[in-house]
């Protein structure tokens, strides 16, 4: 299970200087996103040197590109949002396997028009559900096309909120590259957690591609993995007993944080295999 960090924790500019430091704080991965080369992190244009920037600095680090972020408002009210979304979203899918990588993450949206992670009462509507598949549908039939995964994440704030709720749309797509991406802090605010994160890795095993790993206070706040009340070694070892052996990363945390999250996590991660 490799230790991983948003590559966007850290405040270098460029593909080798970003990736270098996560590298020096103690990575062996990163999830990318393009706002680390100054670009818009769903650019418009994709040109081959920005292409092969990123799989070159992936090569001279030794850091692996877990994944690269095409998150948009997958049911943005404005179809037409939603419309240049998956343009920009195809370009990255395109370029994903040329930048060392098979996984792009999502989000599944919200209703809010401002914020994409910002909840909305019209998530739970059938509507909202409808566009979220209609757009899935065309994401996924893209993925197929480039032999490329996408990773989706339930969270509270977004259609998908829940473990049940993407356990539906994995089903109701019916396509081998819809696959999860696991934040055990998304799945709950405040209260008890450990039969939720047990649960969810349990019904979502055989699509696990990625865990995160942030964590919350008690008062629901997210902070760095470790400092809060996500119970960490259980959720790797319920990891490990599904047969999950993918990247681990890290967000939610500033970038003086890094290196003791990667020391906790690393910890983390050798107990559960001793276990």
């Amino acid at each position: 299970m490799k230790i991983g960090i948003f590559a966007k924790t850290f405040a270098a500019i460029g593909a080798e200087p970003n990736l270098e430091a996560v590298r020096a704080a103690g990575y062996e991965a990163a999830q990318f996103n393009f706002a680390c080369l100054g670009l818009a992190p769903m650019p418009d244009v994709l040109p081959p040197d920005v292409i092969s920037e990123v799989a070159r600095a992936s090569a001279v680090t030794g850091i692996a590109i877990a994944a690269i972020s095409g998150t948009y408002n997958m049911i943005h009210p404005d179809v037409r949002v939603r419309d240049a979304g998956v343009k920009r979203l195809e370009l990255i899918i395109a370029s994903a396997r040329a930048m060392g990588t098979v996984l792009v993450t999502l989000c599944t949206g919200t209703r809010d028009p401002l914020d994409q992670w910002r909840a909305h009462p019209d998530n739970g509507s059938p509507e909202a559900w409808r566009d979220l598949t209609r757009e899935m549908s065309r994401a996924a039939a893209i993925a197929e096309r480039h032999g490329v995964d996408l990773g989706i994440e339930p969270e509270l704030a977004n259609v998908v909120s829940s473990a049940p709720l993407a356990r539906k749309l994995i089903d109701e797509i019916g396509s081998p590259r819809l696959k999860i991406v696991l934040d055990p802090a998304n799945l709950f605010e405040t209260g008890s957690s450990a039969s939720i994160i047990a649960r969810a890795t349990e019904l979502l095993a055989d699509r696990i591609a990625m865990a995160h790993a942030k964590d919350r206070r008690v008062d629901g706040s997210f902070c760095a993995a470790g400092s809060g009340v996500v119970d960490f070694p259980a959720f790797v070892r319920g990891l490990k007993n599904a047969g999950f052996d993918g990247p681990l990363i890290t967000h939610g945390l500033s970038e003086a944080e890094a290196p003791a999250v990667a020391r906790f996590l690393r910890g983390v991660v050798a107990e559960a295999g001793s276990a």
